[in-house]
């Protein structure tokens, strides 16, 4: 099986490949049309507990896989108070479903009294909600919306959706096996990794070693090359969120350029689809 359809199968199937009978040598539309549309009813069924797809936590579930994951604005678009959205939140993290992956921006405010800038009086440094198991983000993503006509053998809306948004639920998958893949490339010892975002920008990745070193990086699920242009806004990204890169690292569905390929950068490390195998 080739990697890339290895990891889109993964983006819809991840977590519950025990729990199916299929063929995935098939085409994934027809994989796709096959368990959600022919056979919808039977794998509403594997959403557990069945409430889940009931009001509130239906709404919850939808603006967490539609969204970027901040807080406030699941709340907002489920059209939930912060009060009831935090507890259906932890019944959520208590059922193994979603998680919670906290800020590690540091504070505004570098002193009690200090006075910020009038356009960040309002800024709120959040948690953002993630959900463990890709097959969960895909439901509540790309099938619950569309429940009503997938329930009646209606599949023209769900695929017209799919079309539209399936590379960025791809792109979500690759960032979480690239970040998989860094710590095996530092032999499991990173001393923290994952996603970062503060007031001026967000980052795929950054880690820190058990040596102290900073490690930024960027994460391409494009059908063309990663070129050169990439790693200068990558740099000038971090330069203004104050971030001190001891690496930069570079992970690409489509290579890189001859340009990258042939850099002597010695803080630069470039990740292609290939070295995904090692996680197999």
């Amino acid at each position: 099986m080739e990697l890339e359809h290895a990891m889109e199968l993964f983006a819809v199937f991840g977590g519950i490949e025990c729990d199916i009978e299929l063929d995935f040598l098939d085409d994934l539309e027809l994989l796709i049309r096959f368990s959600f549309v022919e056979r919808y009813l039977e794998f509403s069924n594997l959403i557990s507990p069945s409430y889940l797809l009931e009001e509130p936590y239906r709404y919850i579930l939808i603006s967490i896989a539609r969204g970027d994951g901040r807080l406030t604005n699941v709340f907002r678009k489920a059209r939930v108070g912060d009060t009831l959205g935090m507890s259906i939140v932890n019944q959520l993290i208590e059922l193994g479903i979603v998680e919670l992956e906290e800020s590690r921006e540091a504070p505004l405010k570098k002193y009690p009294n200090q006075k910020l800038e009038k356009s960040l009086r309002s800024y709120k440094i959040e948690a953002k909600i993630r959900f463990k198991q890709p097959f969960y983000r895909f439901w509540f993503g790309f099938v619950e919306p569309y429940s009503k006509d997938l329930s009646q053998n209606r599949s023209q809306r769900f695929f017209e959706n799919f079309e539209q948004h399936f590379s960025r639920l791809n792109s979500l998958v690759f960032e979480q096996l690239s970040n998989e893949l860094l710590n095996q490339h530092y032999n499991d010892k990173l001393k923290s990794m994952g996603s970062y975002w503060d007031v001026n920008s967000e980052f795929d990745i950054l880690a820190k070693t058990t040596r102290g070193e900073t490690v930024v990086g960027e994460c391409k699920y494009k059908n063309r090359r990663v070129c050169k242009s990439e790693l200068t806004k990558l740099k000038q990204k971090a330069e203004v969120s104050g971030l001190k890169a001891d690496t930069y690292a570079l992970f690409s569905k489509s290579g890189f350029s001859n340009e990258l390929l042939n850099s002597e950068d010695e803080d630069l490390i470039l990740f292609e689809l290939e070295d995904f195998r090692k996680l197999l």
